[in-house]
């Protein structure tokens, strides 16, 4: 059937776009055009149902409401992987963010170089950036 080629290739599609790396225009631009066109399809689809279910008969679906839960079992996917790679991108930047606070911490409570009774010693003089 049809659709089954259009459903692994789908998912082919999407597993391959969700595990580049999103760092670039190009990627936004791919990301922002499919929106567009879902947009697009949706309004058809609302305004036209008897094509959905036309559609779906060419691609060897029974129904019209069938393809489109296909699709969104597709969405869906892409939605719940790139959630998850958002979250772990986002947990990264938080224990970053969180050794770097507490490297500058403790620059600000180590007393002042220098002091008597600092314990300051070459390696520190070289590990301080002030």
């Amino acid at each position: 059937m049809l659709i089954e080629i259009v459903l692994v290739v789908a998912i082919g599609v999407v597993t391959v776009l969700l595990t580049r790396s999103t760092a670039n225009a190009r990627h936004q631009a791919i990301r922002r055009l499919l929106l567009v066109g879902f947009v697009v399809v949706a309004v058809v689809s609302v305004l036209y149902p008897a094509w959905l279910t036309y559609v779906a008969k060419a691609m060897g679906v029974g129904r019209g409401t069938d393809l489109l839960l296909y699709a969104l079992v597709i969405a869906f996917v892409s939605y719940i992987a790139t959630s998850h790679r958002r979250a772990n991108l986002l947990s990264r930047k938080i224990t970053l963010l969180a050794r770097e606070l507490s490297l500058a911490e403790a620059r600000l409570a180590r007393p002042e170089d220098g002091a008597p009774g600092s314990g300051d010693t070459a390696a520190d003089r070289r590990d301080d950036p002030a």
